[in-house]
């Protein structure tokens, strides 16, 4: 057998085909394993007739649902790469991903209509458009369930697998510009091996997936799920009102969420109680879970297991155990099942219990490498390490405890923002001379980004004309969220933005 994702789909359909797969939450439909390995295997023999073959980039720019799930498997069997799109980007984003990737095929949502119809002005090397949606519309696009209507449901021949490339996912780069971090059959197998053999997830399992599939914190459970043969509880979006009604409906037993999220759901879960019986657990990632937070979810009986990872590793790292998510409360866990983490300092030497230093991973499941950046792939990937550039202390009995991010970057809502990218577009503003944008504490989103501006001479800028400027160019949640007027940034004597002064001096909070 080979060691191909799509294949693995077939596999578990072949040991359980009656079994239940997938339930999308809003629209009511169930997928047996049977049925999903099915219209995978239509989608890839949909998208073969378009021309897509093996090592060909596909575009994914939609909300969670069945087909969003069966492209990535088809695309796998294919032999073709993924790239999953994050929907809250603009189309000047968008557009450098997609020249970046060298997409030629785009698959779309409705919901995203106006944002493609931008896109074709534009020059992108995208070939073919596919939408998804209930009834064709020949002028828009290609029509997603006639192609697959017309399609064969038997087997597709195999085209890829181990180290072949499967995804490229993008974050957002330190340099101002997205990198595309290149997952291959082989990583994402490991990943879903050492998730299964250390998070406590089972067979009978119905996990709720509330993450938004382009991130790696979604599709990483997302195929350890589907590789156990667990049921996944789909909703098309986050939405906190309606997550404890689907925990209470579906019967769910587990699943991830941001601190972010959780955040909401408690709110939400105040003003009308449901019966969460069901729910082992959930585990919390993206950023450090507030103890507070954990012992509110304790005191409703569900466990908090923090969780600790990055897209360069396909997502686990750390992971802290049901046993001792309250007595280590505040830590992520030590590493993994076939993982290692370490901790050092700038030498390179592991760091003593208490003290800083930087988290390295190495496994089979950390990425190739980032797309066609030979040079940050060397940087981030030494003799067989990931520098994750977060910084961490460890105790005595191995818990790693994250305390701070060595690039700055910022987590808003779960999202990553890096600061260089903000400060380039700002930093382009006619009447700004100088800019640094650090993160403030915010009880909504857990960070927003603020920015600190050094108008240019005879300039009088207002803060309110900066944030309205920084709206059609940014995502949402990457926009400042605040401006401060200062006469100079302070710098080291080697030109680097002194940031602790900085977020010593404007603490916070964020205005929500």
């Amino acid at each position: 057998m080979q060691n191909n994702l799509g294949q693995f789909l077939a596999k578990r359909a072949q040991l359980g085909p009656a079994r239940e797969a997938l339930v999308e939450v809003e629209r009511g439909r169930r997928f047996t394993y049977l049925e999903l390995d099915q219209r995978a295997n239509r989608c890839a023999a949909a998208l073969a007739a378009l021309g897509v073959s093996r090592g060909d980039r596909v575009a994914v720019l939609m909300m969670n649902g069945v087909e969003y799930v069966e492209s990535y498997y088809a695309l796998a069997k294919l032999g073709a790469i993924m790239v999953p799109l994050n929907w809250r980007l603009v189309p000047d984003e968008l557009e450098f991903i997609l020249g970046d990737a060298g997409a030629t095929l785009l698959l779309y949502d409705t919901e995203f209509d106006d944002a493609v119809a931008e896109l074709r002005r534009r020059k992108i090397p995208v070939k073919h458009f596919v939408r998804v949606a209930p009834e064709a519309d020949s002028a828009a696009a290609l029509h997603y369930d006639a192609l697959l209507a017309d399609a064969s449901p038997a087997p597709h021949e195999i085209h890829a697998s181990d180290d072949d490339d499967l995804f490229i996912m993008y974050t957002s780069g330190t340099t101002g510009l997205p990198k595309g971090v290149v997952h291959s059959h082989a990583t994402m197998i490991a990943c879903s091996l050492t998730i299964n053999m250390t998070a406590d997830l089972r067979m009978d399992d119905r996990y709720l997936q509330m993450l938004p599939l382009f991130h790696v914190g979604a599709l990483a459970p997302l195929t350890a799920g589907l590789h156990r043969g667990a049921t996944l509880v789909m909703m098309r979006a986050f939405d906190p009102a309606r997550v404890f009604p689907v925990i209470e409906q579906e019967r769910v037993t587990c699943g991830l969420a941001v601190p972010a999220m959780l955040n909401f759901m408690l709110a939400a879960k105040n003003h009308e109680p449901h019966d969460h019986s069901s729910l082992r657990w959930l585990q919390s990632g993206a950023a450090p879970v507030p103890v507070s937070l954990i012992e509110q979810y304790a005191a409703l009986d569900i466990e908090i297991h923090q969780v600790y990872g990055l897209t360069e590793c396909a997502g686990p790292a750390c992971l802290i155990s049901p046993e001792e998510a309250l007595r280590k409360a505040g830590s992520t866990g030590p590493a993994f099942f076939h993982t290692d983490v370490r901790v050092v300092d700038n030498k390179g030497r592991d760091v003593s219990p208490g003290e800083n230093g930087e988290v390295l991973i190495r496994a089979q499941h950390v990425m190739k490498g980032y797309w066609k950046r030979p040079e940050a792939t060397a940087e981030t990937l030494v003799d067989g390490w990931l520098y994750s550039g977060d910084m961490a202390t460890v105790d005595a009995e191995g818990f790693v405890y994250i305390q701070d991010r060595k690039k700055d970057m910022i987590i808003s809502g779960g999202e990553n923002v890096y600061p260089a990218e903000i400060e380039k577009l700002l930093a382009s503003h006619p009447e700004v001379a100088d800019v640094a944008v650090i993160g403030q504490p915010s009880e909504k989103w857990g960070e927003s980004a603020a920015a600190v501006v050094v108008p240019k001479p005879d300039a009088n800028p207002e803060g309110d004309a900066l944030l309205a400027w920084c709206k059609d160019k940014l995502a949402r949640f990457k926009q400042p969220r605040q401006v401060f007027f200062v006469d100079e940034i302070p710098r080291n004597p080697t030109g680097k933005i002194l940031k602790k002064i900085l977020r010593e001096r404007f603490p916070g909070p964020a205005p929500e």
